[in-house]
């Protein structure tokens, strides 16, 4: 039995696996949610800010540093309040800090 492999592009991919699609498709909303809410987040801190998971109502926000964390976490009724009434199911939004490592 020889197999032959032939080069998919990740547009491909996605399409022909329903696990993929789907993970595309909440990376999609995560990006989403957070466009919806970087307006209320201040300045100094979008950088610091990326889209993390979505794990049914809970969505995750991935900050770069605990001093960044701690603001967020003052802000996060009022991003879920936003996010509710823009249509999006949230019951709580998670904050999850990862320090950047040092390259070698």
């Amino acid at each position: 039995m020889t197999r032959r492999h032939q080069p998919y592009s990740l547009l491909q991919a996605t399409q022909e696996s329903p696990v993929l699609a789907r993970l595309s498709e909440l990376s999609r909303d995560s990006v989403a949610r957070l466009r919806a809410v970087e307006p209320m987040i201040p300045a100094v801190l979008r950088s610091a800010v990326t889209a993390g998971p979505i794990d049914g109502p809970n969505w995750c926000l991935i900050v770069n540093s605990n001093a960044a964390a701690a603001k967020l976490r003052q802000l996060l009724p009022a991003l879920e309040a936003h996010l509710r009434s823009k249509g999006w199911e949230v019951s709580a939004i998670r904050l999850k800090v990862q320090i950047p490592t040092a390259s070698r």
